[in-house]
């Protein structure tokens, strides 16, 4: 029985983290890398993923989701394949499901080791 997913993201290439995302770190938090997502970016920091989702034509209103790798209980992967161009990262959370794709610039295996970094060493 598949869940369906609370949200999707699709990631992009790697960016420089956004200045006004290291505004939103706690006191001892880092950014560790970005991804630039369909309207805006997605970025790991040692302690939870932030995510900056731009909204209306202008993209002055901006939703920011924060998923602590607490709330993570279980991930998977999935590489993209011959016909398929995306691969795919799917988090069962606290909150629910949420699936993450990655579009041809975004290495699924380096995504997947940085959740696995963060989830299992409790950041």
């Amino acid at each position: 029985m598949e869940a369906s997913a609370i949200l999707s993201w699709t990631l992009q290439q790697e960016i420089p983290v956004p200045p006004d995302v290291l505004l939103l770190l706690a006191e001892g938090e880092q950014a560790v890398t970005s991804f630039k997502t369909f309207r805006d970016s997605a970025t790991f920091t040692t302690k939870r993923l932030i995510v900056r989702d731009a909204q209306g034509i202008t993209g002055k209103k901006v939703e920011i989701y924060s998923l602590p790798y607490s709330s993570i209980l279980m991930w998977s992967s999935e590489n993209a394949g011959t016909l398929d161009w995306n691969s795919e990262l799917e988090l069962w959370t606290k909150a629910g499901h949420i699936k993450v794709k990655l579009a041809k610039g975004a290495d699924v295996r380096r995504i997947d080791s940085l959740i696995a970094w963060a989830v299992l060493n409790n950041h």
